[in-house]
């Protein structure tokens, strides 16, 4: 049984709200994602280079055919963000409180529910979008 088409909605955009709300930090080198970075030596280049791979994520969430390649995608990016946060970084970061440790989890536990709501495989996704 599938969810309510507002709740596979809700459970789409607010991780690609999340993940788009943040390019603004990374994209105009605002101090505290700076810092972030430098922490994990991955400063500018790896801001940049996350933020875009967020920006492909985010909107691949909100096309209902590409929403598992942008749930896989995000998983993936926020088991990173999630990583850096306990291993380098710390939950609680430039006294937000864990605020944004907060928000990856929720990304991270949205992007799972979407693969496992989408379910079906990824490579039928491909064949179906790419090759006719």
């Amino acid at each position: 049984m599938k969810p309510h088409p507002i709740v596979l909605w809700i459970l789409r955009i607010v991780p690609a709200a999340i993940l788009l709300q943040t390019l603004y930090f990374k994209f105009s080198a605002h101090p505290e994602s700076v810092v972030l970075f430098e922490k994990l030596n991955a400063e500018p280049f790896g801001r940049i280079g996350v933020g875009v791979m967020e920006l492909i994520a985010g909107f691949l969430l909100l096309i209902p055919r590409t929403t598992r390649f942008g749930a896989l995608l995000s998983a993936g990016l926020m088991a990173g963000a999630i990583g850096s946060h306990l291993f380098v970084i710390g939950i609680e970061s430039n006294n937000d409180g864990g605020y944004l440790f907060a928000l990856a989890c929720i990304v991270m536990i949205t992007s799972l529910i979407n693969l496992w709501v989408y379910k079906g495989g990824l490579k039928s996704d491909y064949d179906r979008l790419f090759k006719k």
